[in-house]
């Protein structure tokens, strides 16, 4: 297993469309670029970003992306070309297939109190494939002292994610374990969103931290405090497609 400190991650500050963002990246992305965090498996960007009150990403393009979208506070709203979108709350999640192409903004929906959401992308399965967006609420009753999955390849339960990989949530209570199994030829990205420390594997991850975790078998995670959690399933065999 290896630690990802917060104090590693890359700390991302601009100003946008009324208003400023502030972000923990995990992986190269945009101006940031590191040959020694390029990525894990299939799994090729986690961003933690805020965005202040009332503060707007314009329409941007993107292309070829399996984005996973997850609100950790405040209120998060979506809006691209076609006029879909929507607002969620926090432990809302989204999935977007940017296939072919898309514009799309982020918004902060809320005028007087700062939203954070993560956004994650995964290499897709193929390439060009037609845009779609779908999302949903989650109550923490809901992913309470259990993980709870949110989108997942060919899972009928979950939101769709058209890449070999899941996104997980809990909300874990003071004492209590989970565990997950572990897939020959996938990996687990673990994020401590907000609360712990947290144990896996003999170590402890405080808030911020995050985990690479390779190998088959059950991996347990023990909450020292109460904490709220990601877990990313990745495939570590499968890379770009060729069509």
């Amino acid at each position: 297993m290896t630690i990802r400190p917060a104090n590693t991650l890359y700390q991302a500050s601009g100003r946008i469309q009324d208003g400023t963002f502030r972000g923990r990246w995990h992986f190269s992305f945009d101006t940031y670029n590191s040959p020694l965090h390029n990525g894990f498996g299939n799994l090729r960007v986690l961003n933690d970003d805020t965005l202040s009150s009332g503060a707007i990403w314009p329409l941007h393009p993107h292309t070829q992306n399996e984005v996973v979208t997850y609100v950790v506070e405040g209120e998060f709203r979506h809006e691209d070309e076609r006029g879909k979108g929507g607002v969620l709350h926090k432990g809302g999640v989204q999935h977007t297939t940017v296939g072919r192409g898309m514009y799309h903004s982020e918004i902060n929906n809320r005028k007087d109190i700062p939203m954070r959401f993560i956004q994650i992308w995964y290499i897709p399965e193929q390439l060009n494939m037609t845009p779609s967006v779908e999302q949903q609420e989650v109550d923490r009753s809901e992913r309470t002292n259990q993980w709870l999955p949110l989108v997942a390849y060919k899972n009928p339960e979950t939101l769709p994610l058209r890449a070999d990989g899941a996104v997980l949530a809990s909300f874990l209570q003071l004492g209590q374990k989970i565990d997950y199994e572990l897939r020959d030829g996938h990996g687990l990205y673990l994020y401590v969103l907000e609360g712990g420390p947290v144990r896996v594997r003999d170590k402890l991850l405080p808030e911020f931290n995050a985990a690479e975790v390779r190998g088959q078998g059950i991996v347990t995670t023990t909450a020292e405090q109460e904490t709220e959690l990601l877990l990313l399933e990745v495939s570590l065999t499968k890379g770009w497609p060729t069509h």
